[in-house]
């Protein structure tokens, strides 16, 4: 049976992940290969030629599955009739910029991408936040659009997940999907929780097989709290210093996995996403936090009843703590 087209729109479209997320949403890899696309691609003035040239690569690649592409720099044409939104364009933190200032900023643009959302997207329209701070910008998003559901809106933390995961397998020397039930929890920021208490490799408990790996499992704790943890919540620091700028394939391919969960399912094996909160593991209602979480294809569910110890809900609570503060923050700015 022929689908019609799902509308796809990005947000700076034009800048490095934009660029990364196109040719791949084009060929299939976040909706399958029985999905056409018709992408939207909204960017600042600025930015439109970048965004036009883009469109015109697309052209040449003649991808089967793309129906269409507009480039546009008016927030309401991008999002009418969008059933997925990807909102990957942010201001970015400048010298001397408190974070105080980092969230106004980001208000002035997530704001009114969400009024627009609001005003034109689908009924069944779905949302992840790319752009930093992305779970406040989530937040700040969702309370711009009143008239669709909160849980609609999302924000990346696939990317943390991912890096988790990677890092697991590089040190057990196991391939990544042998390792399931890694979860991230919290913003998506240093604070981040990754957390391997309920992760297993090849069916055994990672915290053993790592003790096995380490030597014991008082030398595995510390490397997980000395090495793991640290280097996944600044892994995007360590590939600037290495690559003289930001993290691009690795953060677009982890917005189209999350995408592609959402939307077809996760099957019985829990990924990570920051999702609004109704209240699970004593997170405040309303948040927008990085949990386990699972999908049927209607959308993402946080996975409930996981034991949390004394050593991880402090971490989980420091990560929830940052959120607050964000959120009061922008609260003070009347934004939320």
């Amino acid at each position: 049976m022929a689908h019609e087209p799902t509308t796809v729109t990005i947000t700076g479209a034009g800048g490095q992940i934009g660029y990364a997320l196109l040719f791949r949403i084009a060929a299939g890899d976040m909706l399958g290969p029985g999905r056409p696309v018709r992408l939207r691609l909204l960017e600042i003035p600025q930015g439109m030629k970048a965004a036009q040239g883009a469109a015109l690569e697309l052209q040449d690649c003649a991808f089967p599955l793309l129906h269409g592409v507009d480039v546009t720099d008016d927030a309401r044409t991008a999002f009418d009739g969008t059933d997925i939104a990807l909102l990957v364009g942010a201001r970015p933190r400048g010298p001397g910029m408190e974070r105080a200032d980092l969230l106004a900023a980001n208000a002035g643009i997530f704001g009114p991408q969400g009024a627009a959302i609001n005003a034109g997207a689908s009924d069944a329209v779905r949302v992840v936040v790319v752009g930093n701070p992305a779970n406040t910008n989530a937040l700040i998003a969702a309370a711009s659009a009143p008239d669709v559901p909160a849980d609609r809106f999302t924000a990346l933390t696939r990317l943390d997940h991912n890096r988790a995961v990677g890092q697991l397998s590089e040190r057990l020397g196991v391939r990544p999907d042998a390792i399931r039930g890694v979860a991230v929890w919290g913003n998506h920021s240093a604070t981040q929780f990754p957390d391997v208490e309920h992760a297993t490799v090849g069916g055994v408990p990672v915290e053993r097989a790592l003790a096995d790996a380490l030597g014991g499992q008082d030398v595995a704790t510390r490397w997980l709290d000395d090495e793991f943890i640290p280097r996944v919540a600044r892994r995007g620091a360590e590939i600037i210093e290495v690559r003289g700028s930001s993290s691009v394939a690795s953060a677009a391919n982890a917005a189209i996995e999350h995408v592609r969960d959402d939307v077809l399912g996760t099957g019985d094996d829990p990924t990570s996403a920051a999702v609004v909160s109704r209240g699970e593991y004593g997170v405040p209602e309303g948040l927008v936090c990085s949990f386990p979480v699972l999908s049927d294809g209607s959308g993402y569910r946080v996975v409930e009843g996981l034991a949390l110890d004394e050593r991880a809900r402090r971490y989980v609570d420091a990560s929830v703590a940052e959120l607050v503060a964000e959120r009061d923050a922008v609260r003070a700015l009347g934004l939320v």
